[in-house]
Protein backbone atom coordinates (compact mmCIF):
# COMPACT_ATOMS: atom_id res chain seq x y z
CA UNK A 1 0.00 0.00 0.00
CA UNK A 2 0.85 3.35 -0.72
CA UNK A 3 -0.69 7.08 -0.40
CA UNK A 4 0.24 9.74 -2.55
CA UNK A 5 -0.08 13.39 -2.26
CA UNK A 6 0.35 15.93 -4.77
CA UNK A 7 1.12 19.71 -3.43
CA UNK A 8 1.34 23.20 -5.14
CA UNK A 9 4.22 25.87 -5.00
CA UNK A 10 2.95 29.23 -3.78
CA UNK A 11 3.59 32.92 -4.87
CA UNK A 12 3.90 36.01 -2.71
CA UNK A 13 1.64 38.52 -3.79
CA UNK A 14 2.63 40.98 -0.64
CA UNK A 15 5.58 40.11 1.63
CA UNK A 16 5.76 42.56 4.18
CA UNK A 17 8.39 42.53 6.47
CA UNK A 18 8.87 43.27 10.05
CA UNK A 19 12.39 44.19 12.43
CA UNK A 20 14.12 41.30 13.44
CA UNK A 21 12.36 40.34 16.89
CA UNK A 22 14.34 38.64 20.14
CA UNK A 23 14.04 35.17 18.84
CA UNK A 24 15.92 35.98 15.43
CA UNK A 25 12.26 35.63 13.42
CA UNK A 26 10.55 38.36 11.70
CA UNK A 27 6.88 39.11 12.46
CA UNK A 28 5.38 39.17 8.85
CA UNK A 29 2.12 39.95 6.66
CA UNK A 30 2.05 37.55 4.09
CA UNK A 31 -0.26 37.13 1.55
CA UNK A 32 -0.06 33.23 -0.15
CA UNK A 33 -1.39 32.15 -3.69
CA UNK A 34 -1.32 29.09 -4.41
CA UNK A 35 -0.31 28.05 -8.01
CA UNK A 36 -0.25 25.36 -10.21
CA UNK A 37 3.41 23.86 -10.08
CA UNK A 38 3.51 20.62 -8.05
CA UNK A 39 5.31 18.31 -6.22
CA UNK A 40 4.11 14.87 -5.67
CA UNK A 41 4.91 12.85 -2.44
CA UNK A 42 4.34 9.01 -1.87
CA UNK A 43 5.13 7.20 1.20
CA UNK A 44 5.26 3.27 1.30
CA UNK A 45 5.22 1.19 4.53
CA UNK A 46 9.29 0.47 5.00
CA UNK A 47 12.11 -1.11 7.13
CA UNK A 48 13.38 2.31 8.19
CA UNK A 49 12.86 6.01 7.11
CA UNK A 50 14.12 6.53 3.82
CA UNK A 51 13.99 8.99 0.90
CA UNK A 52 14.10 9.34 -2.32
CA UNK A 53 13.62 11.95 -5.10
CA UNK A 54 13.61 12.47 -8.89
CA UNK A 55 13.05 15.46 -11.01
CA UNK A 56 14.43 18.95 -12.33
CA UNK A 57 17.06 20.03 -9.54
CA UNK A 58 16.71 16.59 -7.84
CA UNK A 59 20.58 16.84 -6.91
CA UNK A 60 20.11 19.50 -4.93
CA UNK A 61 17.30 18.39 -2.26
CA UNK A 62 18.60 17.12 1.14
CA UNK A 63 18.15 12.99 1.24
CA UNK A 64 18.90 13.00 5.15
CA UNK A 65 16.34 13.58 7.82
CA UNK A 66 17.25 17.29 7.42
CA UNK A 67 14.15 17.12 4.86
CA UNK A 68 10.90 19.34 5.70
CA UNK A 69 9.20 15.18 4.38
CA UNK A 70 11.09 13.68 6.97
CA UNK A 71 11.10 15.85 9.83
CA UNK A 72 7.40 15.64 9.26
CA UNK A 73 6.67 12.15 8.94
CA UNK A 74 9.60 12.02 12.42
CA UNK A 75 6.55 14.50 14.15
CA UNK A 76 3.78 13.02 13.12
CA UNK A 77 5.32 9.02 13.99
CA UNK A 78 6.70 10.83 17.21
CA UNK A 79 3.42 12.00 18.55
CA UNK A 80 1.15 8.32 17.64
CA UNK A 81 4.09 6.40 19.55
CA UNK A 82 5.26 4.49 16.29
CA UNK A 83 8.39 4.71 14.38
CA UNK A 84 8.58 6.73 11.00
CA UNK A 85 9.23 3.70 9.05
CA UNK A 86 8.23 4.76 5.36
CA UNK A 87 10.06 5.38 1.96
CA UNK A 88 8.67 8.44 1.06
CA UNK A 89 9.88 9.63 -2.70
CA UNK A 90 9.44 12.68 -3.69
CA UNK A 91 8.80 13.20 -7.37
CA UNK A 92 9.88 16.98 -7.75
CA UNK A 93 8.57 19.61 -9.83
CA UNK A 94 8.44 22.62 -8.14
CA UNK A 95 11.83 24.44 -8.38
CA UNK A 96 14.36 23.95 -5.37
CA UNK A 97 15.97 26.74 -3.49
CA UNK A 98 13.72 29.26 -5.27
CA UNK A 99 11.50 31.16 -2.85
CA UNK A 100 8.53 29.20 -4.04
CA UNK A 101 8.00 27.09 -0.84
CA UNK A 102 9.12 23.38 -2.43
CA UNK A 103 10.48 22.03 0.76
CA UNK A 104 7.45 23.24 2.81
CA UNK A 105 5.34 21.81 -0.02
CA UNK A 106 6.97 18.40 0.37
CA UNK A 107 7.12 18.77 4.18
CA UNK A 108 3.12 19.48 4.18
CA UNK A 109 2.39 16.66 1.43
CA UNK A 110 4.54 13.98 3.62
CA UNK A 111 2.62 14.83 6.42
CA UNK A 112 -0.99 14.28 4.87
CA UNK A 113 0.63 11.07 2.93
CA UNK A 114 1.98 9.17 6.53
CA UNK A 115 -1.89 10.21 8.15
CA UNK A 116 -3.35 8.39 5.60
CA UNK A 117 -0.95 5.72 5.36
CA UNK A 118 -1.09 4.86 9.64
CA UNK A 119 -4.58 6.07 9.80
CA UNK A 120 -3.13 8.04 12.38
CA UNK A 121 -7.22 10.33 12.26
CA UNK A 122 -4.82 13.30 13.06
CA UNK A 123 -7.75 16.01 12.94
CA UNK A 124 -6.84 19.39 10.90
CA UNK A 125 -5.68 21.50 13.54
CA UNK A 126 -3.22 18.72 14.67
CA UNK A 127 -1.42 18.61 11.15
CA UNK A 128 -1.96 22.27 11.12
CA UNK A 129 -0.20 22.06 14.60
CA UNK A 130 2.87 20.08 13.24
CA UNK A 131 3.04 21.97 10.30
CA UNK A 132 4.03 25.14 12.08
CA UNK A 133 6.53 23.12 14.01
CA UNK A 134 8.25 22.34 10.73
CA UNK A 135 8.30 25.95 9.22
CA UNK A 136 6.69 29.18 8.68
CA UNK A 137 5.57 28.11 5.21
CA UNK A 138 4.12 24.04 5.68
CA UNK A 139 0.72 25.26 7.26
CA UNK A 140 -0.12 26.95 3.93
CA UNK A 141 1.44 24.45 1.73
CA UNK A 142 -1.36 21.83 3.39
CA UNK A 143 -4.03 24.42 3.24
CA UNK A 144 -3.61 26.12 -0.28
CA UNK A 145 -5.60 28.59 -2.29
CA UNK A 146 -5.43 32.22 -1.04
CA UNK A 147 -4.52 33.26 2.55
CA UNK A 148 -2.75 35.77 4.67
CA UNK A 149 0.18 34.37 7.23
CA UNK A 150 1.00 36.79 9.69
CA UNK A 151 3.20 36.34 12.71
CA UNK A 152 6.08 34.14 11.27
CA UNK A 153 3.69 33.50 8.42
CA UNK A 154 2.35 30.32 10.22
CA UNK A 155 -0.87 31.81 11.31
CA UNK A 156 -3.57 31.84 8.56
CA UNK A 157 -6.64 33.01 7.31
CA UNK A 158 -8.03 32.29 4.47
CA UNK A 159 -8.84 34.33 1.65
CA UNK A 160 -11.12 35.27 -1.13
CA UNK A 161 -9.78 35.15 -4.68
CA UNK A 162 -12.57 36.50 -7.11
CA UNK A 163 -10.70 34.83 -10.33
CA UNK A 164 -7.57 32.79 -11.73
CA UNK A 165 -4.17 34.73 -11.49
CA UNK A 166 -2.20 33.99 -14.65
CA UNK A 167 1.69 34.10 -13.78
CA UNK A 168 5.03 33.18 -15.24
CA UNK A 169 8.04 32.08 -13.11
CA UNK A 170 11.67 32.44 -14.35
CA UNK A 171 14.25 30.16 -12.09
CA UNK A 172 17.88 31.49 -11.89
CA UNK A 173 21.10 30.15 -12.48
CA UNK A 174 21.31 29.65 -8.71
CA UNK A 175 19.89 29.57 -5.77
CA UNK A 176 19.25 31.68 -3.09
CA UNK A 177 19.70 31.24 1.18
CA UNK A 178 16.46 32.11 2.48
CA UNK A 179 18.56 33.31 5.87
CA UNK A 180 20.92 34.84 3.97
CA UNK A 181 18.21 37.01 2.45
CA UNK A 182 16.56 37.81 6.26
CA UNK A 183 20.40 38.58 7.07
CA UNK A 184 21.05 41.01 4.22
CA UNK A 185 17.06 42.80 5.32
CA UNK A 186 18.44 43.44 8.12
CA UNK A 187 21.56 44.84 7.29
CA UNK A 188 19.84 47.26 5.00
CA UNK A 189 17.46 48.25 7.34
CA UNK A 190 20.03 49.46 9.76
CA UNK A 191 19.22 53.01 11.08
CA UNK A 192 15.73 52.86 9.67
CA UNK A 193 12.15 52.65 11.33
CA UNK A 194 10.79 49.45 10.28
CA UNK A 195 6.90 49.83 10.60
CA UNK A 196 4.62 46.97 11.77
CA UNK A 197 4.11 44.54 8.68
CA UNK A 198 0.40 44.86 7.47
CA UNK A 199 -1.46 43.65 4.91
CA UNK A 200 -2.41 46.09 1.89
CA UNK A 201 -6.33 46.59 1.83
CA UNK A 202 -6.48 47.21 -1.92
CA UNK A 203 -4.06 43.96 -2.83
CA UNK A 204 -6.93 42.09 -0.97
CA UNK A 205 -9.45 44.00 -2.26
CA UNK A 206 -7.84 43.00 -6.13
CA UNK A 207 -7.65 39.55 -5.05
CA UNK A 208 -11.11 38.82 -3.80
CA UNK A 209 -12.37 40.77 -7.31
CA UNK A 210 -10.14 39.04 -9.32
CA UNK A 211 -8.90 41.99 -11.01
CA UNK A 212 -5.45 41.62 -12.19
CA UNK A 213 -4.71 44.71 -13.32
CA UNK A 214 -5.72 46.20 -10.07
CA UNK A 215 -3.08 42.95 -8.30
CA UNK A 216 -0.26 44.29 -10.17
CA UNK A 217 -0.52 47.75 -9.14
CA UNK A 218 -0.54 46.76 -5.14
CA UNK A 219 1.83 43.90 -5.37
CA UNK A 220 4.83 43.88 -3.04
CA UNK A 221 7.97 42.12 -1.74
CA UNK A 222 9.77 43.58 1.46
CA UNK A 223 12.55 41.19 0.69
CA UNK A 224 13.33 41.96 -2.88
CA UNK A 225 15.66 44.68 -2.23
CA UNK A 226 17.77 42.38 -0.27
CA UNK A 227 17.37 39.59 -2.91
CA UNK A 228 18.97 42.10 -5.42
CA UNK A 229 21.54 42.98 -3.33
CA UNK A 230 22.65 39.45 -2.72
CA UNK A 231 21.80 38.49 -6.79
CA UNK A 232 21.74 41.81 -8.78
CA UNK A 233 21.39 39.53 -12.20
CA UNK A 234 17.84 39.22 -11.01
CA UNK A 235 16.98 42.69 -11.91
CA UNK A 236 17.83 41.77 -15.39
CA UNK A 237 15.32 39.32 -15.33
CA UNK A 238 12.63 41.20 -13.96
CA UNK A 239 12.87 44.07 -16.55
CA UNK A 240 13.15 41.30 -19.30
CA UNK A 241 9.88 40.05 -17.92
CA UNK A 242 8.36 43.71 -17.64
CA UNK A 243 9.70 44.14 -21.59
CA UNK A 244 7.78 41.42 -22.44
CA UNK A 245 4.19 42.86 -21.26
CA UNK A 246 4.00 41.35 -18.01
CA UNK A 247 1.34 43.54 -15.77
CA UNK A 248 3.80 43.44 -12.20
CA UNK A 249 7.27 41.97 -11.84
CA UNK A 250 8.82 40.92 -8.22
CA UNK A 251 11.07 38.38 -6.52
CA UNK A 252 9.20 35.39 -5.28
CA UNK A 253 9.25 35.16 -1.36
CA UNK A 254 13.04 35.43 -0.86
CA UNK A 255 14.39 34.27 -4.02
CA UNK A 256 15.70 33.75 -6.88
CA UNK A 257 12.75 32.66 -8.94
CA UNK A 258 11.21 35.59 -10.04
CA UNK A 259 7.27 35.91 -10.51
CA UNK A 260 5.50 37.62 -13.25
CA UNK A 261 1.98 38.60 -12.92
CA UNK A 262 -0.19 38.31 -17.13
CA UNK A 263 -3.20 39.39 -17.79
CA UNK A 264 -4.57 35.90 -19.19
CA UNK A 265 -3.12 32.49 -20.06
CA UNK A 266 -2.52 33.78 -23.81
CA UNK A 267 -0.38 36.84 -22.67
CA UNK A 268 1.67 34.60 -19.99
CA UNK A 269 2.59 32.29 -22.76
CA UNK A 270 4.47 35.54 -24.54
CA UNK A 271 6.22 36.44 -21.61
CA UNK A 272 7.36 32.97 -20.78
CA UNK A 273 8.70 33.12 -24.74
CA UNK A 274 10.23 36.59 -24.12
CA UNK A 275 11.71 35.23 -20.99
CA UNK A 276 13.46 31.66 -22.57
CA UNK A 277 14.60 34.36 -25.38
CA UNK A 278 16.71 36.72 -22.72
CA UNK A 279 19.50 34.57 -21.50
CA UNK A 280 18.53 36.36 -18.09
CA UNK A 281 17.06 32.71 -16.30
CA UNK A 282 18.00 29.02 -16.57
CA UNK A 283 14.04 28.17 -17.18
CA UNK A 284 10.75 29.67 -16.98
CA UNK A 285 7.26 27.90 -15.96
CA UNK A 286 3.67 29.83 -16.50
CA UNK A 287 1.24 28.51 -13.73
CA UNK A 288 -2.47 29.84 -12.72
CA UNK A 289 -3.60 30.01 -9.46
CA UNK A 290 -5.41 29.52 -6.77
CA UNK A 291 -5.22 25.96 -6.64
CA UNK A 292 -5.79 23.58 -3.93
CA UNK A 293 -3.51 22.75 -1.05
CA UNK A 294 -1.74 19.34 -0.53
CA UNK A 295 -4.85 16.96 -2.09
CA UNK A 296 -4.47 12.98 -1.97
CA UNK A 297 -4.22 11.51 -5.16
Amino acid sequence: MSVTVRVPAKVNVQLAVGAARPDGFHDLANVFLAVGLYDEVTVTPADELRITCAGPDAGQVPLDRTNLAARAAVALAGRRGIEPNVHIHIAKDIPVAGGMAGGSADGAGALLACDRLWGTGASRAELLAICAELGSDVPFSLVGGAALGIGRGEQLTALEAGGTFHWVFAMAERGLSTPAVFREFDRLAQGREIPEPVASEELLAALAKGDADALAAAVSNDLQPAALSLFPELADTLEAGRGAGALAALVSGSGPTTAFLAPDAEAARKVAEVLRASGTCRAVRAAAGPVAGATVL
